[in-house]
């Protein structure tokens, strides 16, 4: 019959590969920025990342396990979603605000889970492993809080230059009342875009 300590075991082999894949994919997501601040961030945050990984191996030294990882697919699947929107939005000015919400995506889903393995590791009478992963709970909540700033600050203002720069067109077109095809290109342009990310 499995038991807490066999989940705690399989969450924290998954968690030990999305870290793995993570430290790979902060290095292209830092490259596709180019908000100097951004660039900085996930570059920092790598660095956190890389101690994560170590931590993770302690905490299975914790239970007297080798460390191993476990395909995390939610993970896999995230980072996969980040290659995309830093290709689609590539040369756009949204490009920074969509690299900050495919990272905070992945730091949402490692918050959700490092705060699963914090509590069990209490549950399961193991102190040493609940403090380090409370360590790394609480760096991701602090980049999921940098990224949030980044946002605010300046990434999801710069992000409305798309639709600022697409009025003239659409004023154009309507002022064209012959072309309907003009005078829907705004909306046409909407759509192709949704249906680009949808592929």
């Amino acid at each position: 019959m499995k038991t807490l300590k066999d989940l705690f075991l399989d969450e924290l082999a998954d968690m030990y590969d999305a870290e793995q894949r993570i430290v790979k994919a902060l290095p292209k997501l830092a490259k596709a920025a180019t908000c100097a601040d951004l660039k900085a961030a996930l570059q920092s945050h790598l660095k956190e990342t890389e101690g994560h990984v170590k931590k993770l191996e302690q905490v299975f030294q914790c239970f007297d396990q080798d460390a191993e990882a476990e395909t995390c697919e939610a993970t896999k699947g995230l980072l996969e979603e980040g290659d995309e929107i830093a290709a689609e939005f590539k040369g756009s000015p949204a490009l920074n605000a969509a690299l900050i919400a495919a990272a905070q995506k992945v730091e949402h889903y490692e918050m959700a889970s490092y705060g699963c393995l914090h509590e069990w590791a209490g549950l399961l009478g193991n102190p040493k492993a609940a403090a380090l992963l409370e360590e790394i709970l609480n760096e991701e909540k602090s980049a999921n809080q940098t990224l949030t700033k980044l946002a605010r600050a300046s990434s999801n203002e710069e992000a409305l230059g798309e639709s600022e720069d697409e009025e003239p067109t659409d004023e154009s077109g309507r002022e064209n009342s012959a072309k309907p095809q003009r005078g829907v290109r705004p909306v046409g342009a909407g759509r192709k875009l949704v249906g680009t990310l949808a592929k």
